[in-house]
């Protein structure tokens, strides 16, 4: 099949999800969709559900959720250029997720990497007190 056919009416959403570039691989897609990781229209899918351009997708990847139209569809994996036109992002999703993204990045600023390994002493002492860490 072409790469980028728009005159299919429509395609199995694990197979969208695939080519849009959401997820690596076709498997990692419907296990996603499997575990409720995406809805359409607000509804709960089953992997083969037919994707149809204009259709409302929600997508949980980690900590990003996307909020996304459909926008054109494709049967095969291509270049990002080509599979970011395959969706439209609202700016709301957008911000929240660069929100996230920041507040991740300010959690880390605090985080100062020890200078050199522990030396004996310090590994005895970091034993005894137990892995403080798990708590």
């Amino acid at each position: 099949m072409n790469s980028e056919v728009l005159s299919i009416p429509s395609i199995r959403l694990d197979v969208w999800l695939w080519a849009a570039r959401f997820f690596k691989t076709r498997s990692l897609a419907k296990q996603a969709v499997d575990t409720g990781k995406v809805d359409v229209a607000g509804q709960r899918p089953k992997s083969s559900r037919a994707v149809r351009i204009g259709d409302a997708l929600r997508v949980q990847r980690g900590d990003e959720v996307f909020e996304l139209l459909v926008r054109g569809l494709s049967d095969t994996r291509g270049a990002a250029p080509v599979a970011q036109a395959l969706y439209e992002e609202s700016e709301a999703s957008r911000k929240a997720r660069e929100e996230v993204r920041l507040r991740r990045a300010a959690e880390r600023t605090g985080y100062r990497a020890p200078e050199h390994k522990p030396d004996k002493r310090a590994r005895r002492l970091i034993r005894a007190l137990g892995d403080l860490d798990a708590l």
